[in-house]
């Protein structure tokens, strides 16, 4: 199982998704496919993603069962701990004041 979710990516880039997985809601596409396609596609989402950002999950021989990737400015950020891979959030930033 393969899910990718993307945020303010461009249209061309979620045209290109749909190519190879269903968009099941408006920026979240899943399907079931190979390592080298899935490499292939993250590779698309890099490229094509601009100042967007996206998130991809895949099943995996892990203690968690899945593994996933981010790219892209967010406030989510991966960290490994004990071998599992969590997620811990940057602080907001910060607004000045005038």
């Amino acid at each position: 199982m393969l899910v990718i979710v993307v945020e303010n990516v461009p249209p061309r880039l979620r045209g290109r998704l749909a190519i190879w997985l269903v968009e099941v809601r408006a920026g979240v596409y899943v399907g079931d496919l190979s390592k080298r396609v899935r490499e292939m596609i993250w590779s698309q989402v890099v490229e094509g993603a601009e100042d967007g950002n996206a998130v991809m999950v895949w099943s995996t021989n892990t203690e968690s069962g899945f593994d996933f990737l981010t790219w892209g400015r967010n406030r989510r950020m991966p960290v490994e701990l004990d071998g599992l891979k969590l997620v811990s959030f940057h602080p907001p930033e910060s607004e000045e004041k005038g």
